[in-house]
């Protein structure tokens, strides 16, 4: 009796570990790259959001960090400090145009 209820939770278990080969295989096949191609190819054919240019720098951003780290970081801090400066120079332009418009209405 033991003998066979440990016989049919062997089988029982082999069965389960079919099925996790299956999907384990299944997933690892979604991950190939000619998969990832096709569907960024198709999301471009139509009008999703393949077509969304924040999308693609953000892929293009992904594919950078896996393949070069160290550029993608330099890249990064390069990134940040542009947009610092571009931050503090929207501030003094919109600070010279308020002083702008204030002296023009005084000047009336």
């Amino acid at each position: 009796m033991r003998r066979a209820e440990l016989e049919a939770r062997r089988r029982a278990l082999l069965a389960r570990r079919a099925a996790q080969r299956d999907e384990l295989a299944w997933r690892l096949a979604q991950l190939n790259p000619r998969g990832w191609a096709r569907a960024v190819a198709g999301a471009a054919a139509g009008a999703g959001p393949g077509r969304h240019p924040l999308g693609w720098l953000v892929a293009l951003a992904g594919v950078v960090l896996v393949r070069k780290p160290r550029y993608a970081l330099s890249l990064l801090g390069r990134t940040r400090a542009a947009l610092t400066l571009l931050t503090r120079t929207v501030g003094v332009l919109s600070l010279l145009g308020a002083l702008r418009i204030t002296v023009a209405r005084s000047a009336r």
